[in-house]
C-alpha cells in the first residue's frame, strides 16, 4: 500500500487523516483491505498514535471497520442494493428539502447554490480528473439544501449516511460533471424562483437520474424498478 501523500507536521492526525480517506476513495486502499498501523506510520513518518486517530475518524464515516483481533480494514463498496436503498432514502428527504428551500423567501439559498455552480466550473475549466472537485461540489450543493430547509434532525440523518464518500468510491459514469451540473442548475433556478413544485420534481428528477447512472455501474435496469416502487408508494398515499 503506496501512500505518497505529505502530512502536514503541525496537523499530524489530520494530515493521516487526508491521506488515507483519499487513498480509499481512489481506491488505491482496495475495499478490505487490512490496514496496518506500523506501516502506516513508518510511511508516513509520524508515530502510530494520529494513525489510530485518523482510523478512528474514517470508521465514523463508515469507509473502516475495526473487527476484534483484527484491527482495521477498509469497508466494502456499496453493491446493488445498498445503493438502491441509498437513494430511496435520498428521495424521501431531498425532493422535500427542495420544496423547502423554495417556499422560504427569506432564506432562499439559491444565490449561495449559484455561487457553487460558478466554483466549480471555474475549478473544472482545467481539465484533468476532476472526480474530487465534483464530489466536493455535489457534497456542498446538497448540504446548502438540507441547510436552508430549516430541519436539523433530517440533516443530521443524511450526514450519517456518508452517501458521498460511498458513492465517490463507486465508478462515475457521470465523469465529466455535465449531466450533473445542468440537473443541479435545474434546481437551483426553481428555488430561485420560489417555485416549490417545480424545485422538488427537479431534485427528484436528477436524483433518479443519478441513481441510474450508479446503477449502469452494476446491472442497468435498477432504477426503472425504484421509479416503481415510489409511484406505488405515492398511489398508497393517495
Amino acid at each position: 500500500m503506496a501512500i505518497s501523500d505529505a502530512v502536514p507536521r503541525q496537523r499530524p492526525a489530520q494530515g493521516v487523516y487526508e491521506a488515507l480517506k483519499d487513498q480509499i476513495l481512489d481506491n488505491r486502499i482496495p475495499p478490505g483491505t487490512k490496514v496496518n498501523i506500523d506501516a502506516v506510520s513508518r510511511e508516513l513518518g509520524v508515530s502510530p498514535t494520529p494513525v489510530r486517530e485518523a482510523l478512528q475518524r474514517l470508521q465514523g464515516d463508515n469507509l473502516v471497520v475495526a473487527t476484534s483481533g483484527r484491527g482495521y480494514s477498509t469497508t466494502a463498496l456499496l453493491d446493488a442494493d445498498g445503493l438502491r436503498d441509498l437513494f430511496e432514502f435520498r428521495l424521501l428527504v431531498e425532493p422535500w428539502a427542495a420544496r423547502a428551500a423554495a417556499v422560504d423567501r427569506l432564506n432562499n439559498p439559491a444565490r449561495r447554490l449559484d455561487g457553487e455552480l460558478a466554483d466549480f466550473r471555474e475549478r473544472s475549466s482545467t481539465g484533468g480528473d476532476i472526480r474530487q472537485d465534483l464530489v466536493a461540489h455535489d457534497t456542498h450543493f446538497h448540504e446548502l439544501i438540507l441547510t436552508a430547509s430549516g430541519n436539523g434532525v433530517i440533516r443530521n440523518a443524511f450526514e450519517q449516511t456518508h452517501c458521498h464518500l460511498h458513492l465517490f468510491r463507486l465508478y462515475p459514469a457521470d465523469v465529466d460533471g455535465t449531466i450533473t451540473i445542468e440537473e443541479h442548475r435545474q434546481v437551483s433556478e426553481a428555488i430561485r424562483d420560489c417555485d416549490p413544485a417545480r424545485a422538488e420534481e427537479a431534485m427528484y428528477l436528477h436524483l433518479t437520474g443519478s441513481y441510474r447512472r450508479f446503477a449502469e455501474a452494476f446491472n442497468g435496469g435498477g432504477a426503472a424498478a425504484l421509479q416503481a416502487r415510489r409511484a406505488s408508494s405515492v398511489a398508497d398515499v393517495r
